[in-house]
């Protein structure tokens, strides 16, 4: 199952955060936060415009982004957790 992302969305494969803290302590599942970085996986053509034409979008496939922790909706493709949103919702590129 493929899934091509309308107008300005994006599909993004986030990046688990660290399971285990700097000083070598694991951390359990309840204290796990929700991931807040990921990779474009697909972006939609981009947002259409009142006069017809479509604003291409900021980011591309295999871009690092940041999002809000409460942003998107979580979906399954091939039993993979992946994030759906828009554009907009991005918070920004991280870059090198």
């Amino acid at each position: 199952m493929a899934v091509k992302p309308l107008e300005d969305r994006v599909v993004i494969k986030p990046i688990e955060p660290e399971t285990k803290t700097s000083s070598g302590l694991y951390l359990p599942e309840s204290a796990k936060e929700r991931p807040m970085q990921g990779t474009i996986v697909a972006t939609g053509p981009g947002k259409l415009l009142d006069n017809g034409q479509r604003l291409e979008p900021n980011v591309k496939k295999g871009d690092t982004v940041l999002f809000g922790k409460y942003a998107g909706t979580e979906i399954e493709i091939k039993n993979d957790t992946h994030m759906i949103m828009r554009e907009s919702e991005l918070l920004g590129v991280i870059e090198g």
